[in-house]
């Protein structure tokens, strides 16, 4: 007889803890935040590292050091980092003790990251921070957290100091690893570039390019739902499939941030990998093995499925908008235009939806709609696989009703879980006596917060003790990264240089506007409205 299965309420890392000794111990090593007292360190990477010594995932003899130039000394640095981690949203509990046990592994070195002198003193301080472990344990992770404009000259001053020498052999102790935030690049130009210099300078094994995305548990949860569930893979192709939804969608404006989104715009920010990382997963063949490089060979060969695009594709298959003045949550907010640091006639998309083409043998001629925007009606990233008609209508010719489609939809965020919507005859005798069979739809809801509780860790948590362990199947490789700008750049120069006659603009607080309504209707479908 079969074990039923059961329910847990633990967190995937103390599921891993119970693995006992089969499951891998990350090596002791200090990690270094190049820009550790900024934004990014005191909101993400902190919190981060708290919560894994929460977890008692932390290895043992792990060391933290934060690099900036504010002049702090070790005390000021843990007192800044403890505000920091205490008023964190992205922790499950904080605790004084626990604090304290990190807070005695963590240190400060002031100094001008772009000072090529500076990095002799930093080696100076590390070699003093590591001490208490024998040499082979003296493994280091450089973490950039600091503005792309300044990641050459910080690159080249690792490498040339001997900080971060090229290691060729990922068996190698102590191993140094670089961990680099996006955006990778602006453009296939500059994202060329830059994968260039990582490479002359790190092999392609020590480079760890992080897209907190694909650390949600979720995220992850994707394969296993495709490849450890073998009822779903015979229907999952384009005889069964009718076109596949891919949602992000935020409630929040462009902020503070106006600047910055005027040379970004919705497509860099969240096609180029966000978009397209869901997509790969969606979409890719079963690996062979669950390793990195294999996980990362069949994304690789779905990005270069991709169909390409022609000018006259690009104007029928994608739109742009941007948010109006509107209502979020029966709060009045401005329009993109009205935003701070944003020019009064911009044409910066806050909002795109786009259709994609898989020219391969699984998928071709489905329709992958994505669509992505900033003050829409509801926060939410989700999956949305809808299947053919049946094609026999029985039923639906009785009632003189069209029968929904059945639907699986796979929740990223916020309300993390899965949904498979069919339909089912409509309980009563009446209702055959009147007009026949009542067919009515029904979904089977799984929900992960019910099934295993609380146990959505910070992305940020789950990458860097993937980093530790030297699991790059969460990163994105160099080859992976250019795929994905070879799907998005002719979008993004084809927008730059056609300037719309008038700008698409959507009431902020809605789904978007008409046009991505008459882009998907194309395809005798309607964009979905998660509640």
């Amino acid at each position: 007889m079969s074990e039923t299965p059961r329910r847990v309420s633990a967190r995937p890392s103390q599921i891993l803890r119970a693995l006992g000794p089969n499951r891998r111990e990350a090596d002791p090593c200090t990690i270094v935040i190049l820009g550790g007292a900024g934004d990014l360190a005191k909101r993400k990477l902190l919190p981060a590292l708290y919560q894994l010594q929460l977890d008692g995932l932390m290895p043992e003899g792990v060391d933290i050091v934060g690099i900036s130039r504010e002049e702090l000394d070790d005390a000021a640095y843990r007192k800044m980092m403890h505000d920091a981690v205490k008023e964190s949203h992205e922790i499950t509990a904080f605790d004084e003790k626990s604090w304290a046990q990190m807070a005695a592994r963590l240190h400060y070195v002031a100094g001008d990251l772009s000072d090529r002198r500076a990095y002799d003193y930093f080696e100076n301080r590390l070699s003093l921070v590591e001490a208490h472990r024998p040499p082979e344990h003296r493994n280091r992770m450089f973490y950039l957290s600091v503005p792309p404009s300044v990641f050459e000259p910080i690159a080249r001053a690792l490498s040339a100091s001997g900080l971060a020498p090229r290691i060729w052999d990922p068996a190698t102790r102590p191993w140094r690893r670089v961990v680099i935030e996006k955006p990778f690049g602006r453009s296939l130009a500059t994202a060329r570039d830059l994968n260039k210099l990582a490479l002359d300078l790190f092999a392609e094994r020590q480079i760890y390019r992080i897209d907190h995305y694909l650390g949600k548990e979720t995220v992850q949860s994707i394969l296993v739902f495709r490849f450890a569930n073998a009822i779903f893979e015979p229907i999952w192709n384009r005889q069964s499939i009718h076109h596949v939804q891919i949602t992000a969608a935020e409630t929040v404006g462009v902020e503070k941030r106006g600047k910055y989104y005027e040379e970004a715009g919705v497509v860099r920010d969240m096609f180029q990998n966000h978009l397209l990382q869901l997509l790969t997963l969606t979409a890719m063949e079963p690996p062979v093995t669950m390793s990195a490089d294999a996980v990362r060979d069949e994304k690789v060969k779905v990005l270069k499925a991709i169909r390409g695009w022609r000018h006259q594709d690009i104007e029928a298959a994608t739109v742009r908008a941007q948010y109006a003045a509107g209502l979020v949550g029966n709060a009045p907010v401005p329009g993109y235009r009205e935003e701070p640091d944003v020019a009064r006639d911009s044409v910066t998309p806050t909002y795109s939806a786009a259709r994609f083409f898989v020219d391969n043998w699984r998928w071709q001629g489905v329709p992958f709609l994505l669509r992505s925007g900033k003050r829409m009606a509801r926060r939410v990233s989700e999956i949305a696989v809808q299947f053919r008609e049946p094609p026999v209508k029985m039923f639906s010719h009785e009632i003189g009703e069209q029968i929904a489609p059945n639907l699986l939809t796979l929740r990223i965020q916020p309300d993390e879980g899965v949904s498979l919507t069919f339909q089912v005859k409509a309980p009563g005798a009446a209702h055959q006596l009147s007009h026949g069979v009542e067919v009515a739809p029904v979904a089977m809801d799984f929900n992960f917060r019910e099934a295993f509780g609380d146990t959505n860790p910070p992305a940020y948590e789950t990458l860097l003790l993937d980093v530790m362990l030297g699991d790059a199947t969460l990163f994105t490789r160099s080859d992976e990264v250019d795929a994905a700008w070879q799907v998005v750049d002719p979008v993004i120069n084809y927008w730059d240089t056609h300037r719309p006659p008038r700008m698409p603009v959507y009431p902020a607080g809605s789904w978007g506007p008409v046009e991505a309504d008459r882009l998907i209707q194309a395809h005798n479908a309607v964009w979905r409205e998660p509640e």
